[in-house]
């Protein structure tokens, strides 16, 4: 699976079009997750396509809220990257102002773990140790089910995801937070060494 532009030009092209350092975060966390779960579920060879839709999900968020999974297809195209990755980005907005539907393994598991991996980095800044490396799945569970916290996090885009994947609810939180865990130093390391 190729994507057509190198990480460094994947990089270059976010943060040319991301500057709130909170995004730059939210990108890098969904590389890794979906790195992560690309070798968790077998689709080790696939892992890099995986990231790279993970880190360029919301390319076009920033500048153009409204036509978030739209703007970007140009954009992308522009750098070279190819029509495989751009359907794999612009799937996980499906129903929220995208029509292209999550097809393949890798697409679904982006749609399911994107409003997750806000809602999991919300409730770890809540927490005494700001990490969810300590964060328990009751605890996560809590979270989820009390409507007012991390009120921007659909519960509904989790729930739909979980659904696609065939997978229960706990078995997608519980998924997510160990790829959080696991990759939340290395994404604290390279927010410091990119100056963010």
């Amino acid at each position: 699976m190729e994507t057509g532009i190198t990480r460094d030009g994947a990089i270059e092209l976010l943060r040319t079009h991301n500057k709130e350092p909170f995004h730059l975060q939210h990108a890098l966390t969904v590389e890794a997750v979906m790195r992560y779960m690309a070798n968790e579920l077998g689709f080790q060879d696939e892992a890099d396509f995986w990231a790279m839709a993970g880190l360029l999900h919301d390319l076009d968020f920033e500048e153009y809220p409204e036509q978030h999974c739209i703007a970007c297809v140009q954009m992308m195209r522009d750098a070279g990257i190819t029509e495989e990755l751009i359907h794999a980005v612009c799937s996980h907005g499906y129903g929220l102002g995208s029509d292209v539907e999550p097809e393949h393994q890798m697409e679904k598991v982006l749609y399911a773990t994107d409003e997750l991996t806000g809602l999991i980095g919300a409730a770890a800044k809540m927490r005494p140790s700001r990490s969810c490396t300590d964060m328990e799945l009751q605890s996560l569970k809590k979270k989820y089910k009390d409507k007012k916290f991390a009120a921007g996090c659909s519960r509904d885009v989790i729930a739909r995801g979980a659904g696609m994947l065939e997978w229960e609810l706990d078995d997608l939180l519980t998924k997510t937070l160990a790829a959080m865990a696991a990759t939340e130093d290395t994404i604290r390391q390279e927010m410091q060494e990119m100056g963010i």
